[in-house]
Parts: C-alpha cells; sequence; structure tokens
C-alpha cells in the first residue's frame, strides 16, 4: 500500500491561501472538513504557516519545515528539507497543509488534493497556481452558497490524470 500525500487548502479565484500571515475565511463547514481531512495524520507545513495557527491541533502531528537553523517551537517537529520531513512523518498517509513554498516542494508527490474553492477575489499575498488540468482531475464537488457573511465556496477533490 503506497502512501497518501494530501493537500489541504482553501484558495481563493486569484489564487489566494493565505493575507497577512492568515487564512483570510473563517468559514466553519471548511475548518470541519480540514479536522477531518487531517486528524489522525500528520501535518507537514511551513514555519509561517504553523506561526499562524491559533495553537496546536490535538491529534496530529506538526512537521515544520525551516530553513532556520535552531528554530523550535513546543509541540514542533522540526525538519530542514522534504526528505527529512518525510521521514519524520513515517510510513503513513501525511497531509501538506501550506504555505505556498512547502505545496510547490511536494506538488510531485502529492496523491489528492483537498480544496476549498472560494468564489471570491481576495487579493491576499500567499498564492497557489491552479491545479493543472493535464495532470489533476475531478472527482468531487460540493458547491455551498454565500450565507452568514461567508462567501460561496465549493470542497472539491482532485486526483492525478490518468
Amino acid at each position: 500500500m503506497t502512501r497518501e500525500v494530501i493537500f489541504v487548502v482553501a484558495r481563493a479565484i486569484d489564487g489566494t491561501i493565505a493575507q497577512d500571515g492568515d487564512v483570510p475565511w473563517k468559514i466553519r463547514e471548511d475548518l470541519q472538513r480540514f479536522k477531518r481531512l487531517t486528524m489522525g495524520k500528520p501535518m507537514v507545513m511551513g514555519r509561517k504557516t504553523f506561526d499562524s495557527l491559533p495553537k496546536l491541533l490535538p491529534g496530529r502531528r506538526h512537521i515544520v519545515l525551516t530553513r532556520q537553523a535552531g528554530w523550535s517551537a513546543q509541540g514542533a517537529e522540526v525538519a530542514h528539507d522534504m526528505d527529512a520531513a518525510l521521514a519524520l512523518a513515517g510510513d503513513g498517509d501525511i497531509a501538506v497543509i501550506g504555505g505556498a513554498e512547502i505545496f510547490d516542494m511536494f506538488l510531485p508527490l502529492a496523491t489528492r488534493l483537498e480544496i476549498t474553492e472560494i468564489f471570491e477575489n481576495t487579493d491576499g499575498d500567499v498564492f497557489m497556481g491552479t491545479p493543472d488540468p493535464k495532470k489533476w482531475r475531478e472527482i468531487f464537488r460540493e458547491k455551498h452558497s454565500a450565507e452568514n457573511g461567508d462567501p460561496a465556496y465549493a470542497f472539491v477533490t482532485l486526483v492525478p490524470a490518468a
């Protein structure tokens, strides 16, 4: 059985995944989906993504990739390159949760993209490109209307194209 490398990301139409060091949206259903998709898995993230978390997320390991020698934080397992992060994660499935450089680094290994498409142009400061339709195919889409001040969005699952 092969390891799943699952990207879990919310992304606006303009590619925004972060703004001012945080995710620009706090959509309850998206946060619940994030929890379901990452629970019990090691989460691989960059240092800025780790710093943006409100606290350590229970039930998940926090593997932080950073170039900063000597960086540490309580609850973080530190790696300085992709191979070290994968070694820390072990043989099971992993969730890659950002940011942009980490997504770019792990994209060749990704087996599934779990994207929350936010139907707005956010004008953020961290971006993720649109997955190449020649390399990824959609297998699931669940649309949600704008409600309670949240923008419209869709939960989308992509897998490598055959």
